[in-house]
C-alpha cells in the first residue's frame, strides 16, 4: 500500500504533464475503441452470412438482371431447401438523399430463406394479404418514424411506374426484428408482385437470387449444378456463398480493415513516443530521490517495480477513461437515427483487447526508465541531488 501512495503521488506530482499524457493517450484509445467497434459492425454483415445461404447473380455483374424463370428451375435443383428472389429498388423517401435500403422480394418464400429476420404472425399474415404491404427494419423504422398501419410514399431512382410516376404508395404491415443485435434491420421489402406488375420496364426480371441449401458442406456440388444449368445461355449466373458475396460488396469501397488499422497503429506510435519521452523525463528529474530511497534501504528491484508500476497505472487510467468515451460515443452514433449504420456494440473481445495494448503500452514504456532506475549507483544518483 505504501508503495502505491508513492506510486500514485510521483505520477501525480506535475498536473499539467500528467493532463496532457493521459489526454494523449485517452484519445488513442478513443480511436482505437470507436473504429475498432465501427470495424467489427461492419464485418457482422459478413460473419453473420448465414453458411448455408448461396447467393446467384448475373454473371457479367450484380447490377445485371436474370430471367424470374430461372427461380423454379432452381428449385428444382438437389439439396436446395428454398429459393428466393430480390430486386434492387432504388428507393429514398421524401429526399433523393435519403436514401432506403429497399427490395422487391417473393413474400411466400422470402422469410423463409431469410428467417433471421423476426415478426409476429401477425404481422406476417398481414403481409401475404396486403399487396401494397410493405415490412420495415426496426433501424430504419425508427429513423424514418415509422409505424404499423402508416401508409407512405416511396420514390425510386431507377424505377417509373407504368403512369410515369416514380412514387410507390404502400402500407406499413410489420416491423422487423433481427435474432441477432447486430442482424441488419436497416432494410426494407415489398412485394415483388406490385412491382412487377407497376413498373414501366423490366417486366419478368430479378436482381439475384438466394438459395438455402440442405447442408453448408453441400455448397459447391449445389453451386456447380446451379451454374451449369445456365450456362452458355444469354443469361449465366455466378453462384457464391453469401458471406463471399457480402464481402466482395464491402471490398468494393476499400479495404477498411487496413485503411482503420492504419489510423489506429499511427496513433499508437505516436502515443508510444510521447508516453515513453515523457517517462524518462518523469525518472531522470527524480535520479536524487531515487537514491535517497535505496539509502533508505529501498531494493533496486522494489525501485524497479514502482517506476514500472507508475507507467502501467498512466496507461490503464487512460485507457479506462478512452472506453468509457468509446461507450458514451457509441450510443450517441446508435441514438442518430439519421445515420444509416450497422447497429455498433462495444464487444468484451474489444475491450480485452485494449486492456491487453494498455498493459503492453504501460511495459513498454516504463521499461527503459524502470532499468535505468534499477541500475543507478547511490553515489551518482545523489551527486544530483
Amino acid at each position: 500500500m505504501k508503495d502505491f501512495f508513492l506510486v500514485f503521488k510521483n505520477l501525480t506530482r506535475k498536473p499539467l504533464r500528467l493532463f496532457l499524457t493521459m489526454f494523449a493517450t485517452f484519445v488513442a484509445f478513443l480511436i482505437y475503441g470507436t473504429l475498432t467497434t465501427f470495424q467489427v459492425a461492419i464485418d457482422s454483415g459478413v460473419e453473420l452470412s448465414a453458411d448455408d445461404r448461396l447467393i446467384a447473380v448475373n454473371k457479367i455483374n450484380f447490377t445485371q438482371p436474370l430471367p424470374i424463370s430461372y427461380v423454379n428451375r432452381v428449385k428444382g435443383v438437389e439439396n436446395i431447401t428454398g429459393v428466393t428472389h430480390l430486386n434492387w429498388f432504388g428507393g429514398y423517401y421524401q429526399d433523393p438523399q435519403n436514401v432506403i435500403v429497399m427490395f422487391a422480394v417473393d413474400e411466400g418464400s422470402f422469410l423463409d430463406v431469410y428467417n433471421e429476420l423476426i415478426m409476429t404472425d401477425e404481422e406476417i399474415s398481414n403481409w401475404m394479404q396486403n399487396r401494397q404491404g410493405l415490412i420495415a427494419g426496426e433501424a430504419i423504422a425508427a429513423r424514418l418514424g415509422w409505424s404499423v398501419g402508416d401508409r407512405v410514399p416511396v420514390n425510386s431512382n431507377i424505377f417509373t411506374q407504368s403512369n410515369g410516376s416514380s412514387a410507390w404508395e404502400f402500407d406499413i404491415v410489420g416491423i422487423y426484428s433481427g435474432e441477432d443485435a447486430q442482424t441488419d434491420t436497416n432494410s426494407v421489402y415489398f412485394h415483388y408482385d406490385y412491382f412487377n406488375e407497376t413498373q414501366s420496364f423490366g417486366q419478368d426480371y430479378i436482381g439475384f437470387m438466394g438459395i438455402r441449401t440442405a447442408d453448408p458442406q453441400l455448397n459447391e456440388s449445389v453451386i456447380k449444378a446451379v451454374d451449369d444449368m445456365f450456362a452458355n445461355t444469354p443469361f449465366e449466373t455466378e453462384t457464391v456463398p453469401e458471406k463471399a458475396f457480402n464481402q466482395a460488396f464491402i471490398e468494393q469501397i476499400g479495404n477498411l480493415s487496413l485503411i482503420l488499422g492504419s489510423v489506429v497503429f499511427a496513433a499508437f506510435f505516436i502515443i508510444l513516443v510521447i508516453v515513453g519521452n515523457s517517462m524518462v523525463l518523469a525518472i531522470r528529474e527524480r535520479t536524487g530521490e531515487i537514491g535517497v530511497l535505496k539509502t533508505l534501504g529501498f531494493k533496486s528491484e522494489r525501485i524497479f517495480m514502482m517506476v514500472l508500476a507508475e507507467s502501467l497505472l498512466l496507461a490503464l487510467m487512460s485507457g479506462a477513461l478512452g472506453l468509457l468515451a468509446t461507450s458514451a460515443v457509441v450510443d450517441l452514433i446508435n441514438g442518430i437515427t439519421a445515420i444509416q449504420l450497422p447497429v455498433l456494440i462495444l464487444k468484451q473481445e474489444i475491450i480485452l483487447e485494449a486492456i491487453a495494448i494498455m498493459v503492453a503500452l504501460g511495459l513498454i514504456t516504463g521499461i527503459i526508465p524502470a532499468v535505468n532506475a534499477l541500475r543507478l549507483n547511490i553515489i551518482t544518483a545523489l551527486s544530483r541531488q
